[in-house]
């Protein structure tokens, strides 16, 4: 049972069981005390707590916003931009929710904690009630003494000494039952208020968190957009990660077995390090220095520079020496092999030994100052004809197969049909659609190993560079990229899309001048243009360009579209903003290929209805087709 009403008509019979409910009131009132009290402090608690885990957030984002991937290569992929940027796109997403936790701290120290000190200090503990209840306690002593000292009054004293006594004790009863009137009001009036004043600030503190958790919700949707993009981003970047990777290790596996065929040479210099004999005045002898020397061949230049690995990697200084000429040392003159003699032309009388690290190295010197390069074979391309033969077998046996390209034939095959194509002048009589030794797979392994959306920029630049080849290599591109074309038709079937044939045929058609990593690296360049070449044949082998991308006068072309990612770093937080909507018309001035799920594809001259302002600045919201969607502001006119 709850606490007992204090009747006023109880102040004039101050029974025992009244005085009870006055304890029981009080005690009431002291506990409500400690619990604000104890909330209070506890909120102060949470109150720095979520301070701390807010700075804490603000400097994880300020770390993320700080560092940027560095990428191997000369250039970036669309794919990898976005993850470059992805990173200050999540620092800014944490700092717009951390400014909303801010606000929230401020809203609750407003809401509730000043509220419900106010009401402890003014109601629970105030001087005011202290002084009614020190009034209520004093009076009741002062009565009930009065009272006591009249009682024992003898009653032989004189009349009007009686009455004076009565009166005196009357007027001290009057005060006693105001005060405890008082008293008692008070009391019963902070019971009632505290069932909202303490409740009510909860109420608004509930809503500030509620309203804090809404605008994160809010911001989690404005990022969602970002989000589906980033992950198609990643998981392209993955696809061609796994496919870097194999080409590396292939790469690392054949140098590993044959390290001397792909050392790094260029047409302009040799390098590597030689050990240089630095003779001395009798009787020192000499001393042999290790240093990494760069041949210039065409000015006969050796540069040599001091560097020891030991040492810490400590660069010395860099001589430089004009060759006239360089002579194998034999081991009759110097006990040491893999020796040289160089003649200085600076110096006449000087003759340089230097010392390779090994007889293949010894031999590689001795070409790169002689001045010759290496000769390399290469097969002659088959004729057009050997190559429609091929892709004729593929549309009418093959062009169905799962993995079409991507799944390899047997080596011992694939060699025979090469030798065919290439050497065997009767190589157009081969009729690889009835011989059971040309599988599908083999064939299209030997097409491989023969031949080693999109913006429009890229495409036009494409077009120039195809039609500037020879013509018979045109042809040539145009016969396969036509035939792929027919694949990715068909890749419900085959499971080739333009994306997998792009990582297939991408290092084949355009096959780097020399094996390096940094080639490999580029070889989600090459994917990309291999794509392009198959959506694109149309085009690229229809017409040949009007004139290079570079000549051309500026074409009417769509402007840029307006970057969401940005846009949403500058849009207002706030989570209850009614505006007035006004519903539009608008035409198509520009056509557009929607790069999210939330876009609309359109031609020049399609008409938009129910068009609105979207929240994202620079683009606008309407219906095609039935369909709703964001359209980019500057790609229509308003009707």
């Amino acid at each position: 049972m709850g606490l007992h009403p204090l009747e006023f008509s109880e102040c004039y019979l101050d029974s025992p069981a009244f005085r009870e409910k006055i304890k029981a009131h009080e005690a009431e009132l002291d506990k409500t005390g400690r619990f604000i009290k104890e909330l209070y402090k506890d909120g102060k608690n949470l109150i720095n707590a979520t301070k701390q885990l807010s700075l804490a957030q603000k400097k994880f984002a300020q770390c993320l916003g700080e560092f940027k991937f560095e990428y191997i290569g000369d250039d970036k992929t669309d794919d990898e931009k976005c993850i470059d940027e992805s990173l200050q796109e999540f620092s800014s997403f944490l700092r717009n929710l951390e400014d909303q936790r801010d606000l929230m701290m401020r809203n609750i120290t407003e809401t509730l904690m000043k509220p419900l000190e106010k009401f402890r200090k003014d109601q629970l503990g105030s001087a005011k009630v202290k002084a009614e209840r020190k009034r209520y306690e004093k009076e009741t002593e002062k009565y009930y003494s009065s009272l006591e000292k009249l009682l024992n009054m003898s009653a032989k004293k004189k009349e009007p000494q009686l009455q004076e006594a009565d009166m005196a004790v009357e007027v001290m009863r009057q005060h006693f039952q105001v005060s405890s009137l008082e008293y008692v009001c008070k009391l019963q009036e902070i019971q009632e208020r505290k069932k909202f004043e303490c409740v009510e600030p909860m109420l608004a503190f509930f809503q500030t968190v509620f309203t804090f958790y809404h605008q994160g919700y809010e911001l989690a949707k404005d990022f969602d957009h970002y989000k589906k993009a980033l992950q198609i981003n990643i998981q392209n970047t993955r696809s061609r990660f796994e496919g870097t990777r194999s080409e590396v290790f292939e790469l690392m596996k054949r140098i590993k077995d044959s390290p001397q065929e792909y050392r790094q040479t260029s047409p302009i210099s040799s390098e590597g390090y030689l050990y240089v004999q630095e003779k001395r005045p009798p009787p020192f002898g000499s001393s042999w220095v290790k240093r990494y020397s760069t041949f210039v061949k065409e000015q006969k230049i050796l540069h040599m520079k001091t560097f020891d690995q030991r040492s810490g990697g400590k660069l010395g200084e860099t001589e430089s020496v004009t060759i006239k000429s360089c002579v194998r040392k034999t081991t009759d003159t110097l006990d040491r092999r893999f020796c040289l003699d160089i003649e200085i032309t600076d110096r006449p009388i000087t003759v340089l030994t230097v010392q390779a690290l090994s007889d293949d190295d010894h031999r590689f010197w001795m070409h790169a100052m002689g001045g010759k390069e290496p000769v390399r074979q290469s097969f002659t391309s088959a004729s057009n004809s050997s190559m429609k033969t091929i892709l004729c077998v593929f549309i009418f046996t093959g062009i169905n197969d799962q993995g079409l390209y991507r799944v390899v034939g047997v080596s011992s095959k694939v060699q025979k049909l090469l030798s065919f194509m290439i050497v065997d002048e009767k190589s157009c009589e081969i009729d690889l659609a009835a011989s059971e030794d040309w599988d599908v797979k083999t064939i299209t392994t030997d097409n491989k190993q023969h031949k080693s959306a999109t913006p429009e920029s890229r495409v036009q630049a494409i077009h120039c560079l195809v039609h500037k080849l020879p013509e018979r290599n045109r042809l040539v591109l145009s016969l396969v990229t036509k035939h792929l074309a027919k694949v990715a038709a068909n890749s419900k079937q085959n499971l080739m899309t333009v994306a997998n044939l792009g990582v297939v045929f991408g290092p084949t058609l355009m096959r780097p001048q020399e094996e390096t990593v940094a080639a490999i690296m580029d070889l989600k360049f090459q994917n990309i243009v291999v794509e392009i070449l198959i959506e694109q044949h149309e085009k690229i082998f229809g017409d040949a360009p009007s004139s290079s991308p570079s000549l051309a006068a500026t074409p009417l072309s769509a402007p840029t579209r307006q970057s969401k990612s940005l846009s949403r770093q500058n849009r207002p937080l706030a989570v209850y903003n009614p505006q007035v909507v006004t519903l539009m018309k608008a035409k198509a001035v520009y056509p557009c290929e929607a790069e999210h799920d939330s876009e609309l594809s359109f031609q020049v001259g399609a008409i938009f209805h129910d068009v609105t302002l979207s929240r994202e600045p620079g683009w606008l919201e309407g219906v095609l087709e039935g369909k709703r969607g964001l359209i980019p502001e500057n790609y229509v006119e308003i009707l």
